[in-house]
């Protein structure tokens, strides 16, 4: 099966979240099958102009509305060796490249935003009608392809080349839906008023709303954030376009790259470990005290937060008990950027017990698997979280979970049973910060308990948490809708 996954960002070209982890993961993965063909497409962003394996194909003119538009693509192989055991991957990325819509110094947060990814959805299809590749499958992903599905239906349906190609549409975050002016239809779009309906939602045009109607299958990161969603409180307003197309809809939980994400091989950290032989982290977690400025000890626990510092992220329940955080017995360490109340409050907070917390306010990705591993608990207090990843990441370096019972956080850490030790982590079910407190103070008491705790570390080290499964009900899915 030949597939194409549609994005705005990949790994290993460039990201800015987990939807980049994701486009480059799952394609890899679905590649180690040799009867499929995989490739992925994204924009040729400024800052991958420098990259030697990147190789110009072709360029053509393509009409957006009025416009006369430049589209050039571009192309690189990225290819795995594999090994005993994991199979090579063997996955083809495509780049789409024009200066005015992408040579930027940031991937989003434009006034344009709109017009440069309704370029962007328009081109790849251009691109399928001008170079040898011919999917059965376009897998869409979030706001920034949501019109795709419309270009297709409206503007390509007559291209033979494309006529039976399917659609899948992904929702990693239905916060962001690519909202713009009623006048985009004509002005951007070029599209004529019989697809207003389809892609209007509250008198704005909508790019998401336009994909979950008229994709052949919509996806969203976790089975419980894919009924979440059919309410008002989770889904910013769709929650009656994703009730109506419910018979189309599946959930299908995310993997992480276990290769990449390997505490016994991550060239990140001095001191690597496995489960059979854990002395590298507490080694880790020694030097993570060492280099943050906090008391090197083993009889505290080290909780982490590695997360976006913004409200839906559970930050409003950590500000009303920072403070109890601060003096409970815990060491507490946060590493992000993101709004400026939230890193002041963790500046602030660090600065007055610089002995039991520390704020490191940026994006440092070698920073966050070292603190990973130094971790004994990670904390992720989500009032929604479609899929998350940190917690699978987390778990793999032996860092035990405490979650709110949320999207995929329930599908990914059921509670731990202290005594059995069966579960994954400690959880809670209201958005509340007593609640959070008392979660994160049961698992403070685990901690005491050292050989429950190493047992757990090593039981949650060896789940599977790769693409692995994920992969198999995408290809069920794709061979659904390919031969419907």
């Amino acid at each position: 099966m030949k597939i194409l996954f549609a994005a705005s960002e990949a790994a290993p070209f460039v990201k800015s979240g987990g939807l980049g982890d994701v486009i480059g993961a799952l394609p890899a993965e679905l590649s180690k099958n040799k009867d499929n063909e995989v490739a992925v497409i994204i924009p040729y962003y400024g800052q991958l102009k420098q990259n030697p394996d990147i190789e110009y194909m072709t360029s053509f003119y393509m009409p957006l509305a009025w416009r006369n538009t430049y589209v050039g693509v571009f192309k690189a192989v990225v290819k795995s060796k594999g090994s005993v055991r994991t199979k090579a991957s063997n996955v083809t990325y495509y780049f789409i490249d024009n200066e005015a819509y992408f040579g930027r110094d940031s991937l989003y947060g434009y006034i344009d935003d709109g017009e440069r990814f309704a370029y962007f959805s328009k081109a790849i299809l251009e691109t399928l009608v001008n170079i040898d590749f011919d999917p059965d499958i376009i897998h869409c992903n979030d706001w920034q392809t949501g019109f795709l599905p419309l270009f297709l239906k409206a503007l390509y349906s007559k291209v033979e080349k494309l006529q039976k190609v399917r659609t899948v549409f992904t929702i990693h975050n239905i916060e962001y839906q690519g909202k713009a002016d009623k006048s985009f239809l004509p002005e951007v779009l070029g599209i004529d008023e019989s697809w207003r309906n389809v892609a209007t939602q509250d008198n704005c045009i909508n790019a998401m709303k336009s994909a979950i109607v008229l994709c052949d299958k919509l996806t969203t990161v976790s089975e419980t954030y894919s009924h979440e969603i059919q309410y008002a409180y989770f889904a910013h307003g769709l929650e009656a376009i994703i009730s109506e197309n419910q018979y189309k809809t599946c959930g299908i939980i995310n993997g992480i790259d276990t290769s990449l994400y390997n505490p016994s091989t991550d060239p990140k950290l001095e001191y690597n470990y496995r489960p059979a032989s854990m002395a590298g982290k507490a080694k880790c977690k020694a030097q993570m005290q060492e280099m943050l400025g906090l008391p090197v000890r083993d009889d505290v626990p080290m909780v982490a937060m590695i997360t976006r510092l913004v409200k839906h992220k559970g930050l409003e329940l950590v500000e009303w008990v920072a403070d109890n955080l601060a003096t409970m017995g815990i060491q507490f360490v946060v590493l992000g950027t993101g709004d400026k109340h939230y890193e002041e409050l963790f500046k602030f907070l660090a600065y007055t017990h610089h002995d039991t917390v520390s704020a490191q306010i940026m994006f440092d990705p070698v920073m966050a698997n070292r603190l990973y591993a130094a971790s004994d608990f990670f904390l992720m207090p989500s009032k929604s979280e479609p899929c998350g990843l940190s917690q699978l990441i987390a778990m793999r370096y032996g860092s035990v979970p405490i979650v709110r019972e949320t999207g995929g956080l329930v599908d990914t850490v059921a509670p731990l049973n202290i005594e059995t030790l069966e579960g994954r982590g400690f959880t809670f079910k209201v958005f509340n910060a007593h609640d959070m407190l008392g979660a994160v103070e049961r698992a403070a008491e685990f901690y005491k308990d050292k050989a429950k705790l190493e047992k757990h570390r090593k039981a949650i080290m060896k789940l599977d948490t790769s693409w692995r499964e994920p992969a198999e009900k995408y290809m069920m899915l794709y061979s659904e809708i390919a031969q419907g």
